[in-house]
């Protein structure tokens, strides 16, 4: 092979590579992309991972063995809310992410008073909550349903409460929860495995 045959050829063989590694990281681009359009897509209209954080649910859901919940964000974006749900919000005056119960939907009138909740005047039937641990906490001259309202809910506003409601900070510290603020409904436990549930 002469000179300009070995030069012709180092120039095709740094085209080539060239070539293949333009192509490698235009795939690497586009998996990239791919990876975070998907995740945006799921965690914002699918499936949304959620860690407990607290108390406020207990014993509904116990923070130091429910630990990560999984929640539905399709339906917290796009399918009714109902009284009793368990919702994730987001909460600008904590500037996080809640996890809480729904008490009052749009239009409802809601108080408390003697540790019973009230929706348009009538009690409120809350299966969800444990009486037996509520009254635990009632035995020791804690109150642990807090008075509050009247509040009547505006026509996009929901109420939340905790299931712990003696140290819950939910509605009654900081006001109704505007619908768009509702970012998922449902919890799923999905960690630690031998605790995973839906929880009601």
């Amino acid at each position: 092979m002469n000179e300009a045959a070995r030069r012709k050829h180092r120039q095709d063989s740094k085209e080539t590579l060239g070539k293949v590694i333009v192509s490698n990281v235009l795939s690497l681009f586009k998996i990239i992309l791919l990876c975070f359009v998907l995740v945006f897509f799921v965690y914002g209209y699918g499936v949304r991972p959620v860690r407990v954080d607290g108390a406020s649910m207990y014993p509904t859901l116990d923070d130091e063995r429910d630990r990560f919940v999984l929640t539905n964000a399709f339906a917290g974006k796009f399918l009714d809310i109902e009284r009793g749900d368990i919702v994730v919000a987001y909460e600008e005056a904590l500037h996080r992410n809640i996890i809480k119960r729904v008490i009052g939907l749009p239009g409802d009138t809601v108080h408390a008073e003697n540790e019973t909740v009230y929706v348009n005047g009538e009690v409120l039937f809350e299966p969800y909550l444990d009486n037996e641990f509520a009254n635990a906490v009632l035995s020791s001259n804690t109150t642990f349903t807090r008075d509050f309202g009247p509040v009547t809910l505006g026509e996009d506003e929901y109420w939340l409460l905790g299931d712990n409601r003696w140290i819950s900070k939910d509605s009654i510290d900081f006001g109704p929860v505007e619908r768009d603020d509702i970012k998922a409904r449902g919890a799923f436990v999905l960690i630690p495995f031998s605790r995973m549930r839906v929880v009601k």
